[in-house]
């Protein structure tokens, strides 16, 4: 009897059982999203598994065939993390305005602002490391906050949609700091800021260990800090609970007595804070200068990394971990295979796509599930 209760279809089974699905829906839109690029690179003529390999060859996941002086896996993957972990604090940003019913697309914008005043304030200073580097941090935070904040006012004494708000700001941050840095910052020779101070930058940069010269990323580690914080806060405190509650229904939380004003400024203020530490991480750390009037593509991929995490703190360190795979190991897949890189960003999208149709496949799925159960039940009151 028990055997036969097992019977069924093994896939209805395991994207059925609830308890998961958080985590195998997802995994199943990764896995059809990459089906579906192995397809368009076949197409192209190219064999979708040295592809795939590349991509993780250029990550430091897996070994490359040579490295030059200095190199290897070690110093790759190294750079990888020092790349992931702006994304991580962007996609952080995303997921906690989501939480609270809010949209915040403006997170390459409030990067941008913090970054450009850390680097003015501290960046540019002659401050020792162990006075720089924490300044750096909390002056990030501060200004990011700040432009959040703004964003949440808006949103709440004027009615101002956050999406227009934040859009515009990105406009406005993006030509004032280009404005500046053309002015009075600029290197003449890069076109983008004066490097910032090697005491006041979040990277080790080129740190000699043996033969190897590494990037060690020093936000990584305040990266993982801040995605327990997060989690925790939303899963075991009144602040966390009255933000997913404002975020869920409006009316009914202020019925509840829940300041639904209130829960939404301070939800863009964390926001904006995660954008900017974002920012420090990305700025004064991966890079070490900023370029003008441009805004990082690192705030609009957050988008998709928290969407495709469901906005889980944990969910997010894997899926900014698979998003990061595939961009920063492009270059090397199209060296290596000789494709376009834009092709890792088709990837990106249609692991997007499929994650945005996680409500239908679960859908799907449950209805399998119950259809399944309906035919086990009828042939165990036949037998």
């Amino acid at each position: 009897m028990q055997e036969k209760k097992k019977k069924g279809n093994l896939l209805v089974r395991f994207l059925g059982h609830e308890k998961y699905q958080f985590l195998t829906i997802p995994l199943f839109a990764i896995l059809i999203s990459l089906l579906v690029g192995a397809v368009v690179l076949l197409l192209l003529g190219k064999n979708p598994l040295d592809a795939y390999v590349n991509l993780l060859q250029g990550s430091g996941i897996l070994p490359k065939a040579k490295y030059a002086g200095g190199k290897s896996m070690l110093t790759d993957f190294f750079s990888f993390m020092d790349c992931w972990t702006p994304m991580i604090f962007a996609s952080l940003s995303v997921a906690v305005a989501l939480k609270t019913g809010l949209f915040n697309i403006g997170v390459s914008g409030q990067m941008l602002a913090a970054g450009f005043i850390t680097t003015i304030t501290v960046g540019y200073s002659t401050l020792s490391a162990p006075i720089a580097k924490p300044l750096v941090i909390l002056v990030a935070a501060a200004v990011g906050a700040l432009v959040g904040g703004l964003i949440g006012f808006l949103k709440y004494r004027f009615n101002i949609n956050e999406v227009v708000s934040s859009i515009m700001l990105n406009y406005i941050i993006e030509y004032v700091v280009g404005f500046f840095i053309n002015t009075r910052y600029v290197n003449p020779i890069s076109r983008q800021s004066q490097t910032v101070s090697s005491e006041a930058r979040l990277t080790l940069s080129g740190t000699k260990i043996g033969d190897l010269k590494f990037d060690i990323p020093l936000g990584i580690i305040l990266a993982v800090i801040v995605v327990v914080i997060v989690k925790y806060i939303f899963d075991r405190t009144v602040l966390g609970y009255e933000l997913k509650a404002v975020g869920s229904n409006q009316k009914a939380s202020r019925y509840a007595g829940i300041p639904v004003g209130k829960n939404m400024i301070l939800a863009m203020m964390i926001s904006g804070l995660l954008a900017g530490l974002a920012g420090a991480s990305y700025y004064l750390g991966y890079y070490a200068s900023i370029q003008p009037k441009v805004l990082s593509s690192t705030g609009f991929d957050a988008i998709a990394v928290a969407i495709l995490g469901h906005s889980n703190p944990v969910g997010i360190l894997g899926s900014s971990f698979l998003i990061n795979i595939i961009s920063k190991g492009s270059t090397y897949m199209s060296s290596s295979l000789g494709v376009d890189a834009e092709i890792a960003s088709v990837i990106t999208g249609l692991i997007l796509l499929f994650a945005a149709c996680d409500m239908y496949i679960r859908y799907r799925v449950d209805k399998a599930k119950e259809n399944l159960d309906k035919k086990n039940e009828r042939r165990e009151s036949h037998e």
